[in-house]
């Protein structure tokens, strides 16, 4: 068992005064011994609760954000980041107690220069957006899980994955899903990405229809930008989806009622990918445009 390499997490927040300390609170309880916790945010409230954490334990650190979009502000935190192994998550968002460790600990091979954990819905399955979280969430469980035991290529989700600090580097300004592009980059150097299905982070999804398109179509309007949809190895896509996802999908529901929530979310899925191609492959509008504030996740 080769020695820890020392390790930075980064966090990045926007507005999550209530939430950030919680994600620092459940970092801070597993960080190892010379670690740092990075959080870069712009807004004067959720930096007041990061720098009254800085005050009091030293492995914390508030990067200005210069608020000009997820990319700029990852960039700012890799650019300020010591650790050797870098770990990156979000502001409105909470680890497990023992997902750092499970996360890390494929970095002993160094063919490995990245690994993803395993986003956990917590809202209420009894709900149709709730319902729709986990058949997503547990269905991308299933397809991470078979392709990391055969060795495929793997998409880091953004809630919770690391990298190699030699191997992150910055990502374009206008990228609408980072973690692709850091994956897709990372993959085409020749590195593996592992899944770590034990280290789970848990995840507010929205609650509402606006906010669910509005998060889904920035997420999945990544995959239709040039740096990821012209890589040479894939993972998702509309006619992934439609391949890969139908069969799974339509195994999922328990009741009748879970049934025709399926059938919703296939309309639902259509109606996002035709919005990502004419907002992102026909009309290619903006990062500013299409990265909208989704208020049901805090």
């Amino acid at each position: 068992m080769t020695p820890q390499p020392p390790v930075s997490v980064l966090i990045t927040a926007y507005r999550e005064a209530a939430t950030v300390g919680q994600a620092i609170d459940a970092f801070l309880a597993q960080l190892p011994e010379g670690g740092e916790i990075l959080v870069i945010c712009p807004d004067p409230e959720t930096t007041a609760v990061v720098d009254d954490y800085a005050k009091r334990y030293p492995a914390v650190r508030h990067i200005a954000d210069p608020q000009q979009g997820k990319p700029v502000a990852l960039n700012r935190g890799l650019h300020a980041a010591q650790g050797d192994l870098l770990v990156m998550s979000d502001g409105d968002v909470t680890v497990a107690d023992d997902a750092l460790a499970l996360l890390l600990a494929p970095f002993d091979d160094p063919a490995v220069g990245a690994t993803t954990g395993r986003p956990v819905s917590r809202n209420a399955r009894e709900t149709l957006f709730g319902y729709w979280s986990h058949l997503l969430t547990d269905s991308a469980h299933v397809v991470r899980l078979g392709r990391d035991r055969q060795g495929e290529f793997l998409l880091c989700s953004g809630y919770l994955f690391a990298a190699r600090r030699a191997l992150a580097e910055p990502v374009p300004a206008d990228a609408l899903a980072e973690d692709a592009v850091l994956s897709h980059r990372i993959a085409e150097r020749g590195y593996r990405t592992r899944y770590t299905p034990e280290a789970h982070v848990f995840v507010k999804y929205p609650t509402t229809y606006r906010d669910w398109l509005r998060q889904k179509v920035r997420s999945a309007g990544g995959y239709a930008q040039d740096y990821v949809r012209q890589s040479p190895v894939q993972m998702r896509s509309a006619r992934l989806e439609i391949v890969t996802g139908t069969r799974l999908a339509l195994r999922y529901p328990r009741s009748v009622r879970e049934f025709a929530w399926t059938l919703l979310l296939f309309a639902a899925r259509l109606h996002l990918w035709l919005l990502v191609y004419v907002n992102v492959r026909v009309l290619r509008r903006p990062l500013t445009a299409l990265w909208q504030r989704v208020e049901s996740t805090k």
